[in-house]
């Protein structure tokens, strides 16, 4: 008897994620709690081979379906694999592509955000009305059209994810840049005849883009589930590579008799977004509190 597993039901909601990361932002131990996860994540992607002894793809049919134990910290999987081996391996993947794509929305984002600003009104309002469309639509729900029409991959899902997340960081540059340019310190350097380039590197970009990496950590986590999603749908790295969204997808007909395969899994996802969720918002708070200062 197989059982089948939603994406919905792979990891909690998004209200019980959002509640528990509410809880940790408000404890006194949370930070310390998510920073402690995320540098172990960083140890886990720098240094996998310390941390897992088999490699992720070592097959064994002689131990598929092992539960948590000695031999298997957290069991094998239904070829035999190492689930704790694949979870360490597989924190690459979904690292490497949240950050590859959070950065490639960033880089465009600010590039649009400066040429609305600082372009006419024409240039403006064409730019903004485009980030109206792409924000219009979800941006897992983008992606997903995207990564159908080219075609399944790290580099579509990574390419899909950044332009999902670009009207994010663009309209706050193009707000800034709006309340720079029109601030009393830059219009005096205009009228010193002070070149438009170094104008724009010396005075815009630096005050424009001061809140963009607290947005793009806040961002990062919304990747690591976007990535994970796509791959538990088959639109992400092809198998056998140990992602974590992918192994979700893998477990969920053996529910009923190996849970540990996909549950394992889906709590490194929830940890993760969470610590990222929660660092994030402590960031915000923090700046927000400067700028009231």
């Amino acid at each position: 008897m197989t059982a089948t597993l939603t994406p919905a039901e792979a990891a909690p909601s998004s209200a019980v994620r959002e509640g528990l990361a509410a809880r940790l932002r408000t404890a006194p131990w949370g930070v310390l709690l998510a920073s402690t996860v995320l540098v172990l994540l960083v140890l886990v992607v720098a240094f996998p081979g310390l941390f897992a002894a088999r490699g992720p793809l070592d097959a064994d049919p002689l131990r598929a379906f092992q539960p948590p134990g000695h031999d298997a910290l957290l069991g094998t999987d239904q070829l035999g694999r190492d689930v704790w081996s694949r979870i360490v391996y597989g924190a690459r993947y979904s690292v490497l592509i949240a950050v590859s794509a959070t950065a490639l929305g960033v880089v465009a984002g600010v590039l649009l955000g400066l040429l609305a600003g600082l372009g006419g009104r024409v240039t403006d309002e064409v730019t903004a009305r485009g980030l109206d469309v792409v924000a219009a639509f979800p941006a897992i729900l983008l992606a997903i059209v995207l990564v159908t029409i080219v075609g399944p991959g790290i580099p579509t899902v990574i390419v899909a994810l950044a332009i999902a997340s670009v009207p994010r960081y663009a309209r706050i540059v193009r707000a800034e840049t709006h309340v720079v340019r029109r601030s009393g310190y830059v219009e005096q350097s205009v009228t010193f005849g002070l070149r438009r380039s170094t104008l724009v590197a010396r005075h815009v970009l630096p005050h424009a883009v001061v809140s963009v990496p607290i947005l793009a950590t806040i961002g990062l986590g919304t990747s690591i589930l976007a990535a994970s999603s796509l791959s538990f749908i088959g639109l992400g790295p092809r198998p056998p590579s140990p992602e974590w969204g992918a192994m979700l997808a893998d477990g969920r007909n053996y529910l009923p008799s190996a849970w540990w395969i996909s549950v394992f899994p889906g709590v490194a996802i929830v940890l993760v977004v969470i610590s990222v969720s929660v660092v994030g918002h402590r960031l915000q708070r923090r700046f927000e509190h400067r700028e009231h200062a």
